[in-house]
């Protein structure tokens, strides 16, 4: 029986990082009751690590969260002091904003956004258990929360998005101490009851560098990297950019540097035994850098203002657990920071995470209705990591307290999709980070064209105001048109033989861009064209043969994708199947052969016999 509650809402959010401030905001913009729970309400969105939003595959991620109706890309456009697009010399598939933010600015403004919007309340409170309501037939459902002050809150759906706070253990050399964040404490009891739910758990480790102050360093001695002069924002609904940018600089390790982290590597917990937790193997730690890559001379690291307002200096590429002596020294050991001095020593720390294989595509926990996960402990890394997995989560409670059916996004959808994918069919062992290189068909899933693939999503679920999507239907209207002319208007007769290509087929040449042939088409049209517009068709354009390409590729994986495994079907006993298959198919429980194809050690063969048993009906499979 369920405990009287003090009181009850529609959904919980725990934790206030950018997963649950995403997840909240869904909740609250799809018109449920929505309480958001956090330790420290002062610390709501804190990037604990670096300041900046986006970068390399995490760009996208941004504008995906964006175009579904998340705030992520609106705030960076508000508190950024340097954008950059990044992979320009590349083609338009990996083209990546990235902002720096000024920290505190982000955290108010992500504050002020929760707080404006009226079905959305916050509350400094921890969660040290969840109520779980158990039937005869052993299924489970969620019914409420505890909080550590003794109350009993009643909800429809949780969402728990604890970043590192799970369990916390913060290393700084041989010292250790409990923490959810340098300054914060951990959340160790709701760690414990996801435990005995009997979820599966792994131990993983992120870490942070040191930073500095700005007034003892020597300018002069590094490399200056200034954002872009025409700066594109991360929100499709942010016009322009025109906030003064700031710049950062570029530094690299010396041969002292790596003298004094090998004489100390004995220091290292990495190295010790001290540290248990898996790292992130895209973003090591700087003694890590010097032991896997012992012939490297140096390495490069960036120094980043955290602010417009403060003289801390970020050190991106030296993020290190080792003794605050030894961080000294080697931060001494670069030209121009010999009389560096340290604001705050970096570290690293372990935290609890949840076998995101215990997860549906939803994040909907499969063993405990009404039970979602969203971020880190779900086994990734990173802000936008966090926040796509957050507003999913959050569409998909809303939902589901809804009585309707959830969201599902697939890999030719979005790199949401795919991450999500990646995490329910094969797990992590290691901190998840995105790249464009887990996309089969990148091409199709660009920066430019994310709102013409998840926005009427965003529209159909609540998250998209009549206004804004009345805007994107223009846009896409506008898309259209300048298509069209481009495909159907000549370029002017040239060279001898008098060649007239059409402008779309003119712009298949490397060196032409669609503003060199706009003034022949402007003429034909009824509106001026945007910048984003023009890049949408000129990219269109260029690489037209290869997304007709991709469409077939998309169309084959659509149909597997197609192909529904109910959640009743029993492996156990077929033929074919070794027991080992047997085992992941039943731990995973895949909800299509497409995806049941993409289970590590899944073999073809064993998808065909699947395949074989779904079309004489056992399980009464569908197909959509």
């Amino acid at each position: 029986m369920s405990p009287a509650f003090s009181e009850s809402y529609d959904v919980i959010v725990v934790g206030a990082g950018h997963a649950g401030c995403e997840a909240a905001m869904a909740c609250a913009r799809m018109g449920l009751s929505t309480v958001l729970a956090t330790i420290n309400l002062d610390l709501i969105a804190q990037m604990s690590c670096n300041p900046a939003i986006g970068g390399i595959a995490k760009g996208h991620l941004v504008r995906e969260v964006d175009a579904l109706g998340g705030i992520m890309g609106c705030v960076t456009d508000a508190v950024g002091i340097q954008f950059r697009l990044l992979n320009t010399s590349r083609g338009p598939a990996v083209w990546s904003p990235r902002a720096q933010c000024d920290k505190k600015q982000y955290r108010v403004k992500m504050r002020q956004v929760l707080e404006s919007e009226p079905g959305l309340k916050i509350k400094q409170a921890e969660v040290v258990d969840l109520v779980i309501e158990e039937n005869t037939n052993k299924d489970r459902t969620l019914r409420g929360v505890k909080l550590r002050d003794g109350r009993t809150i009643g909800a429809g759906a949780v969402v728990v998005t604890t970043g590192t706070f799970l369990n916390g253990l913060i290393h700084v050399g041989e010292t250790t101490y409990p923490a959810g964040r340098s300054g914060e404490p951990p959340s160790v009891l709701l760690g414990e009851a996801l435990k005995q739910l009997g979820l599966r758990t792994a131990r993983l480790k992120t870490g942070t560098p040191p930073r500095l102050d700005a007034r003892s360093i020597d300018w002069s001695r590094f490399e200056k990297q200034p954002g872009d002069a025409d700066p594109v924002p991360f929100s499709f609904r942010t016009l322009k950019i025109e906030r003064e940018q700031v710049a950062c600089y570029v530094a690299y390790t010396t041969e002292e540097t790596h003298r004094i982290l090998q004489a100390s590597i004995a220091k290292s917990p990495l190295y010790s035994g001290q540290i248990t937790g898996i790292g992130p193997r895209y973003c090591p730690s700087i003694e890590d850098k010097i032991v896997k890559f012992p012939d490297k001379t140096r390495h490069q690291i960036f120094l980043e203002p955290e602010g417009v307002d403060t003289n801390e200096i970020y050190v991106n590429g030296m993020s290190t657990s080792m003794p605050i002596d030894v961080q000294t020294a080697v931060v001494h050991s670069i030209p121009g920071l010999e009389n560096a001095e340290m604001i705050r020593p970096g570290y690293a720390i372990e935290y609890d995470s949840v076998d995101p294989t215990e997860l549906d595509r939803a994040l909907h926990v499969k063993s405990v209705r009404g039970l979602f996960l969203a971020g880190q402990i779900n086994g990734t890394s990173g802000y936008e990591e966090a926040a796509c997995q957050g507003i999913m989560a959050g569409i998909n409670a809303a939902r589901y307290v809804q009585g309707r059916e959830p969201v599902v996004l697939d890999r030719t959808q979005a790199y949401t999709g795919i991450l999500i994918d990646d995490l329910v069919a094969k797990g992590t062992n290691e901190p998840y980070r995105m790249f464009t290189s887990r996309a089969e068909f990148r091409l199709h899933l660009r920066i430019d064209n994310a709102d013409r693939r998840l926005t009427p999503i965003g529209h159909e679920v609540g998250l998209i105001s009549s206004a804004d999507y009345a805007a994107f239907l223009e846009k896409q209207e506008h898309i259209l048109e300048l298509g069209r002319v481009v495909r159907s208007m000549l370029m002017p007769a040239s060279g001898p033989d008098g060649d007239r290509p059409t402008v779309a087929n003119y712009l298949k040449r490397p060196e032409v861009r669609i503003a060199d042939v706009l003034p022949l088409v402007a003429g034909k049209l009824d509106f001026t064209p945007t910048r984003a517009e023009l890049e949408a068709v000129e990219i269109e354009s260029k690489y037209e043969g290869y997304l007709q390409q991709q469409e077939r590729q998309i169309e084959r994986l659509k149909r597997s994708e197609k192909v529904r495994i109910p959640a009743s079907f029993q492996y156990a006993g077929i033929p074919g199947l070794s027991r080992e298959i047997t085992e992941k198919l039943v731990r995973v429980r895949p909800s299509t052969l497409g995806q049941a194809s993409r289970i590590p050690g899944v073999t073809p063969a064993a998808i065909v016999v699947l395949q074989a048993m779904i079309s004489v009906g056992r399980g009464a499979a569908s197909v959509d």
